[in-house]
């Protein structure tokens, strides 16, 4: 696996310029450790990261969560598990039972401390667990951008957007 440089990241996530230098040695390591190891993989990765964080503005979703109370298929059983396990990472691990396995996964005790995925190591780290736990390595070999997109976002939010860093992370990754 080729190391993704600050220049390429930049390239990729023009906006992230003041965050590019913060986030790329957390996400090498993430990459290396969840296999994000092609440049199909690596380029399909960062433009949805790109899209899902803002440019790796956001590590923590706008809204409240408050529209996250009470689904039974995130895990959100208790009252306040919406609100208290919204979106966080790069790509938004979202409700109860998410957060448990992502803690799991990762080592982490998110639900004493939620928060924890707000912190730029664990945000990158999140998302690529994410990735694996998904199986999202296989759809980015086959080349499936709208398949990766539906599965990160649960329907095509943002399909242009993402497509076109996708295009644009293939070719500084090629």
């Amino acid at each position: 696996m080729s190391e993704l440089t600050l220049a390429q990241l930049v390239a990729i996530l023009p906006y992230s310029r003041s965050r590019a230098a913060t986030f790329l040695a957390p996400l090498n390591a993430t990459m290396r450790e969840f296999g994000i190891n092609t440049p199909a993989r690596q380029a399909s990765f960062l433009s949805q990261v790109g899209h899902e964080s803002g440019s790796l503005v956001y590590v923590r979703e706008l809204a409240s969560g408050a529209a996250y109370e009470g689904r039974r298929d995130l895990g959100n059983m208790q009252p306040g598990d919406g609100v208290r396990f919204k979106g966080r990472g790069l790509i938004q691990v979202t409700g109860r039972a998410n957060y448990v396995a992502c803690g799991k996964a990762l080592g982490l005790d998110l639900l004493a401390k939620p928060e924890l995925l707000e912190q730029t190591v664990n945000a990158c780290r999140s998302a690529g667990w994410f990735w694996q736990s998904k199986g999202l390595n296989a759809l980015a070999d086959a080349g499936d951008q709208v398949a990766v997109t539906r599965r990160v976002n649960g329907g095509t939010n943002g399909l242009a957007e993402r497509l076109a860093m996708f295009a644009v992370a293939k070719r500084v990754l090629a």
